[in-house]
C-alpha cells in the first residue's frame, strides 16, 4: 500500500492553535475510540501537550471488546494517565470526569488560592481523532445540545470555549489526524470504524481487512451474522454468499458488491457482530 498523505489545511491551523493555547488550560482530555486505542492515538498529541496533566478518555467503551478494554485501561495507568471508560453518546462514565479533574488539579488549585488568586473555573482542551465522539461529548457533559455532532469525520472546524455549569470550560478542538499513515493497518482501523472519509481508501481493500480480522478473530460472529461458513482464501466466495443471504442483487441476480460493501461497514461501525476491539494490548507491549 502506497503511503497514505490525509492533511487538509484545516487540521494544520488546528494544530497551530493548539501549542499557541495549550498554555491556556489546565488538563488535557485525550478522547479515543475504545475499539482502536493505539491506532486513534494520534503521535502528535503527546509532542503538542508536553508536560501538561492529561486524562485518557476511552470512548465507545460500550462498543469494545471488554476483556481488552480493561487491559488498556490498565496499560495507560501503568503510563501514568488517569483513564475513563465512557460513552459519549448515552452518557455512560461522563459524570466522573469533573470529579477526576479535581483530584488532578488538586494540588495546583490550592497552590493558586494560596498565592492570592480567586478559585475559577477548571479550564480543559479536549483532544483527539476526527469522529471520536468530541462534539457528542461536550453536548452530553453540557445536558444540552451546544454543538454539531455528526457521524463523519471534519464537522467540527474551529476552536471554540464551552461553558460547562459554574466551574468547568472545555476548549474544543477540530479532530487532528497525523500528516500521514506510514502502517496499512492504522490505516484500515481508522478507516473501517469511520474515522477517515470513506473515500481515502478503497473501500473494497478496507471491507476485506475486516473480513480477515473477523476470521482471525471473531469467526463465530462473523459466520452468525450472515448465516454462511466463511472460507478466508476464497474472498469473492465470501461476498456471493453475504449478497445472497441479503438480498444485495443486480438484475439478473449478480451480485452488487458495492451494496456488500456498504452493509458490512455499517453492520461493524453499529455493533452488529458484538463487541469488537480491533488493536490488542499484547500487540503493542
Amino acid at each position: 500500500m502506497k503511503q497514505i498523505q490525509w492533511y487538509p489545511g484545516h487540521m494544520a491551523k488546528t494544530k497551530k492553535e493548539v501549542k499557541e493555547k495549550i498554555k491556556l488550560v489546565d488538563v488535557v482530555l485525550e478522547l479515543l475510540d475504545a475499539r482502536i486505542p493505539f491506532s486513534s492515538q494520534n503521535p502528535v498529541i503527546k509532542e503538542l501537550i508536553g508536560n501538561k496533566p492529561r486524562v485518557i478518555l476511552l470512548n465507545k467503551a460500550d462498543l469494545s471488546d471488554p476483556v481488552e478494554l480493561d487491559k488498556w485501561v490498565s496499560y495507560f495507568e501503568g503510563k501514568g494517565a488517569t483513564t475513563l471508560k465512557i460513552n459519549s453518546l448515552n452518557g455512560m462514565g461522563v459524570d466522573k470526569i469533573q470529579g477526576v479533574l479535581k483530584i488532578i488539579l488538586k494540588d495546583q488549585r490550592a497552590k493558586e488560592i494560596s498565592r492570592g488568586r480567586k478559585e475559577r473555573a477548571i479550564r480543559a482542551m479536549i483532544l483527539g481523532i476526527p469522529n471520536v465522539g468530541k462534539s457528542t461529548l461536550i453536548n452530553s457533559l453540557a445536558s444540552k445540545k451546544k454543538l454539531i455532532a455528526q457521524d463523519r469525520p471534519g464537522v467540527t472546524r474551529r476552536t471554540q470555549y464551552i461553558r460547562v455549569g459554574q466551574d468547568f470550560e472545555l476548549l474544543d478542538t477540530p479532530g487532528i489526524l497525523w500528516p500521514k499513515f506510514d502502517n496499512k493497518d492504522v490505516a484500515f482501523k481508522l478507516a473501517i470504524t469511520g474515522a477517515i472519509k470513506d473515500n481515502i481508501l478503497p473501500r473494497d481493500d478496507v471491507v476485506i481487512f475486516g473480513f480477515k480480522y473477523l476470521y482471525k478473530n471473531y469467526l463465530k460472529r462473523f459466520e452468525d451474522r450472515y448465516s454462511i461458513k466463511v472460507d478466508i482464501e476464497n474472498i469473492l466466495e465470501i461476498y456471493e454468499n453475504i449478497g445472497i443471504k441479503r438480498g444485495c442483487l443486480l438484475p439478473g441476480k449478480k451480485i452488487d458488491y458495492e451494496r456488500v460493501n456498504e452493509l458490512f461497514l455499517y453492520d461493524f461501525r453499529h455493533q452488529k457482530f458484538g463487541r469488537i476491539t480491533l488493536d490488542k494490548v499484547a500487540n503493542y507491549v
